[in-house]
């Protein structure tokens, strides 16, 4: 159990590497083309609005063909996205050129969503010694996948600078293949099969735990989003930093993130049935989460400074402290609610959740600042997260009652 598990990881951290270059890569080469923020936020759209659909199918997937053929599957997706943006004309239209950078990212949607769910999955099937041992191997999990997250960031201003836009595309294809070609070899073919949802209401009758759980991850990465995503680059870069520059501070804040991730079972009071007190916990660090912004889009609206940029950089450092912890115990929580028997599907469902919260973001985070720049930004992740703090106080603390009461479809 404990080599599947480490393979899956291992597979995942490669994935990741490669999307969170690929993020960059996509945002700064159609910037320094011209593109404004809110047409950047568009080439977006799809990428996240296709992980919507890709968790909900790939939770069902997961349970009727297992974790090792979803991992291929998500990985061919992504190889097949990288290598249509390579082919991207400059000299096509600009109407042609953004509708095939959608679909490639539609593309590279499906596949990241794909693989999150499969991956995460595969932690629910190989932890077997109760809530403790799932919670430290989802907080590694999590937050190691994050940590490569920021180094794939880097990496993307990185390539874009040495090699440029298509050659870095043709790389990250193909270290994906070998990744492809390694989980195909490596993991049982039996991993995460299980009985699976017959009629669409099975599917989408969850738990109120997990619906709970669900919406609150919705309005919490909407609220990163907004302005992690396009209005973060977009100001820092207005402000004289170079891509790389901006690169590197975005793989320092996410690896910093992920590393609180790994450590929050050591931050978070544990309980023996895995619940009562980490609700509570998960409540306490939402409100703490949502002070952040509301402090910082008050001192930027209202104090005028010659470096702005250096207090967004400070804010939203501190900003991270509580989103790795919220994050690190919404992780662990999804799969302590889901049932044993179809925790893929719950946590699809849940990670569906998550696809229509960073949609949400992106939309939001290119218009907010066309309109109300940086400070318009964080009054909406401000709003998404006081939604946030509200629907964590309405978990359940008690997983056998969660799994028994099913939400009306």
């Amino acid at each position: 159990m404990v080599r599947n598990y480490l393979i899956v990881t291992a597979s995942y951290w490669g994935f990741t590497l490669v999307d969170g270059a690929l993020r960059m890569l996509v945002l700064f080469h159609f910037f320094r083309l011209g593109y404004t923020p809110f047409a950047l936020a568009f080439l977006f759209l799809l990428y996240e609005a296709a992980g919507i659909a890709a968790n909900l199918a790939g939770g069902y997937f997961v349970s009727r063909f297992g974790i090792p053929r979803m991992l291929a599957i998500g990985q061919a997706f992504q190889i097949a996205g990288l290598l249509m943006l390579s082919a991207l004309d400059p000299g096509w239209g600009a109407a042609v050129s953004v509708a095939w950078v959608v679909i490639a990212q539609g593309i590279a949607g499906v596949a990241k969503d794909l693989t999150k769910t499969a991956s995460k999955s595969a932690i629910k099937a190989t932890s077997a010694e109760g809530s403790g041992q799932l919670f430290r191997w989802v907080a590694w999990f999590t937050g190691s996948k994050n940590a490569m997250k920021g180094i794939g960031f880097f990496l993307g201003g990185l390539l874009l600078d040495l090699v440029g836009f298509t050659h870095s595309l043709w790389l990250m294809a193909a270290l994906l293949g070998v990744i492809f070609v390694a989980g195909l070899l490596l993991l049982p073919r039996q991993l995460g099969k299980a009985k699976s949802s017959k009629t669409i209401r099975e599917l989408f009758g969850k738990s109120r735990g997990v619906n709970l759980l669900a919406a609150a991850r919705i309005f919490m990465f909407g609220a990163r989003d907004v302005w992690f995503v396009v209005g973060l680059p977009v100001f820092l870069y207005a402000y004289g930093w170079k891509f790389l520059q901006v690169g590197a501070f975005l793989a320092a804040w996410t690896i910093a993130y992920g590393a609180i991730q790994a450590i929050a079972p050591a931050l978070v009071t544990r309980s023996e049935d895995g619940l009562s007190r980490e609700v509570p916990s998960a409540r306490f660090w939402a409100a703490i989460l949502a002070a952040v912004p509301i402090a910082l889009a008050f001192l930027m609206y209202s104090t005028d400074v010659a470096r702005p940029d250096i207090i967004l950089v400070a804010g939203l450092a501190l900003f991270g402290l509580p989103f790795a912890i919220n994050s690190s115990l919404h992780s662990y929580l999804i799969l302590a609610y889901a049932g044993s028997e179809k925790a893929a599907e719950d946590v699809g469902f849940y990670y569906a959740a998550n696809a229509a919260g960073r949609l949400l973001g992106i939309a939001l985070s290119g218009l907010l600042y066309q309109v109300g720049g940086i400070t318009g930004c964080l009054v909406g992740s401000a709003v998404m997260l006081l939604l946030c703090c509200l629907i964590t106080l309405l978990l359940p603390h008690d997983a056998v009652a969660s799994r028994a009461e099913q939400a009306p479809v």
